[in-house]
């Protein structure tokens, strides 16, 4: 008879979410400043996000406890550096996509993860969701929906940025695949370090291929695009997928969408009405009702 095994979360993991899907909301607000005031391309600012961080992410990598002997090391290595490439990907299509639609779509679109990362972890498991998790997904998209309600537009104008955000969200999911598959043997830090140095020349030849501005008149937003997104927001990231469930990481992204209207009611003086509140809400009760659900493991 088959079951479904489970892997205890610890009490680290939601806070390193929160923190995380906080600093990677705050990237595409740092994408236009690199682009309006730094004349960076966005997919020059996606190349230099992945370059700063890799040294970073290479002492990290040597310093951090992994299985001594992986199995097929080589395979999980080339796994992740295939993940690279999707996550490369996912950042040349957002970034482009973010320059060409409404903040508000861009957020929406880019994390249509939230549904396909907790669905590739019902599938793995072999179990479908509880009704608790079931009613927390439902709560979670009803708030989303109101969030973004008010803003949402879709329109002829903006049909080339909503469909690279959500090519973006579809690649970031992939990415996580892979990425989830690696890490285990190779360490999540490792894990980061040979997806990114695999991002990084298909960043590069994109951003040559399109005419994309590479050198930036200033530094300070790639700066804390690389620190904020890249090594705080994927490291963190990384760090929890291994200690709680699919449904949670994906539920945690729609955390990003509230950050987003914060930073449009901030930076552009765009008004939080009721509907984004309630909106906001509802997506924080969807994380508190499935805060504990630990990871399963592959039925036997």
């Amino acid at each position: 008879m088959q079951h479904v095994a489970f892997r205890k979360s610890t009490g680290f993991a939601i806070p390193a979410l929160v923190v995380a899907n906080v600093a990677l909301a705050i990237g595409p607000w740092l994408v236009r400043i690199a682009a309006e005031e730094g004349h960076v391309g966005p997919v020059g600012s996606g190349f230099w996000r992945l370059v700063l961080a890799l040294p970073v992410l290479v002492i990290a990598a040597r310093s951090e406890r992994k299985d001594p002997q992986p199995v097929n090391k080589r395979g999980l290595v080339a796994l992740a550096m295939l993940a690279g490439l999707f996550f490369g990907a996912d950042l040349g299509a957002w970034h482009v996509g973010i320059l060409h639609t409404r903040l508000a779509n861009a957020t929406l679109l880019g994390n249509v993860t939230a549904i396909l990362f907790p669905a590739y972890g019902f599938l793995v498991a072999r179990a479908l969701p509880s009704r608790k998790q079931r009613f927390a997904l439902m709560l979670a998209m009803i708030g989303a929906m109101l969030l973004l309600g008010r803003s949402y537009e879709l329109s002829a104008r903006n049909l080339l940025g909503d469909f690279l955000c959500l090519l973006a969200g579809v690649f970031y999911t992939a990415y996580l695949v892979m990425a989830d598959r690696a890490r285990g043997a190779l360490g999540p830090w490792t894990t980061l370090a040979w997806s990114t140095a695999a991002g990084i020349p298909m960043l590069m030849a994109a951003a040559l291929l399109l005419g994309n501005p590479v050198w930036p008149h200033i530094w300070w937003p790639l700066v804390a695009m690389t620190f904020g997104s890249q090594i705080v927001g994927q490291g963190l990231i990384m760090y929890a997928v291994r200690r709680v469930s699919a449904l949670v990481v994906g539920l945690m992204l729609l955390l990003q969408p509230i950050v987003a209207a914060t930073i449009g009611w901030i930076a552009y003086g765009e008004k939080l009405t009721p509907f984004d509140l309630v909106g906001a809400l509802a997506i924080a009760a969807a994380v508190l009702l499935v805060r504990d659900s630990p990871r399963p493991l592959p039925a036997e």
